[in-house]
């Protein structure tokens, strides 16, 4: 299932949540929790670290179509029962966000310097703009390397306010950037979201070689099969797959639908 959606094509975007957000009671979050400290090393600057497992560039996959969505910028390995929704910011689409029962992972990619990884600035940045929201960080060491999972301030249903549960996570290549944001059961339980973690691991990035200015998104495409389904329409046998909560301020436009 592809859905199209508004937002800022930005690296750092804060308020960039997750598409499938798990809110839970405010009471409920732990007492304990503390933010991350303001003078931790975050590595800034530092070359890009290998990537044995992936994310992996265009040139180290000999066939990037082969299992997975062709969207220009991005091969995003296609998963039994996944619903793939793209973003765009204008007229460009430069993210994707899968989606799988109640988890999520959203995908975006971004131009790099050369010789230095921009996902500890990037880290810093996140983590500023959530707690002068209020929120709370973490930042720890995951399965995927370095990431923040974060309780940002929401308001729920009835009023009362809440809190919802994302984790940042990113990885730095030769002269790109890709982060995802997991959102939902995956978030809550970061122990479930093997299946988006490895989705993330497995997705080619596609540079380019014409310059780009480090931050700018790497545009992605429709692919040529996908089909547009008219907003509100839903189908009954993925109303599990569909979230309510979006990326900060997303606004929902036609969706584009690919049944895998």
């Amino acid at each position: 299932m592809f859905g199209r959606r508004k937002k800022s094509g930005s690296a750092e975007d804060a308020d960039a949540t997750g598409e499938a957000g798990q809110v839970v009671d405010e009471r409920d979050a732990e007492a304990g929790d503390e933010s991350a400290e303001a003078g931790g090393s975050r590595r800034v600057n530092l070359p890009p670290a290998p990537r044995p497992d992936g994310p992996w560039d265009a040139s180290e996959v000999s066939a990037p179509g082969e299992g997975r969505v062709d969207l220009g910028g991005l091969f995003v390995p296609g998963v039994e029962g996944m619903e793939l929704r793209v973003e765009v910011a204008g007229d460009a689409i430069v993210a994707a966000t899968v989606v799988l029962r109640d988890s999520a992972v959203q995908l975006q990619a971004f131009a790099a310097p050369k010789k230095e990884g921009i996902w500890g600035e990037v880290r810093d940045e996140i983590a500023s703009g959530i707690t002068q929201q209020g929120g709370i960080i973490d930042e720890v060491e995951g399965p995927l390397g370095w990431e923040l999972r974060a309780q940002v301030p929401v308001q729920l249903p009835d009023g009362t306010g809440g809190v919802q549960l994302v984790r940042f996570v990113g990885v730095d290549g030769p002269r790109w950037f890709l982060r995802g944001v997991i959102s939902g059961q995956g978030a809550v339980q970061p122990e479930a979201a093997g299946l988006l973690e490895q989705v993330f691991r497995d997705t080619v990035v596609v540079r380019g070689d014409g310059p780009m200015a480090p931050r700018d998104p790497i545009v992605l495409k429709l692919p040529e099969d996908a089909q547009m389904v008219p907003e509100g329409v839903q189908q009954e046998d993925q109303e599990s797959s569909r979230f309510s909560g979006g990326m900060g301020q997303l606004q929902r436009g036609p969706e584009i639908t690919e049944v895998r």
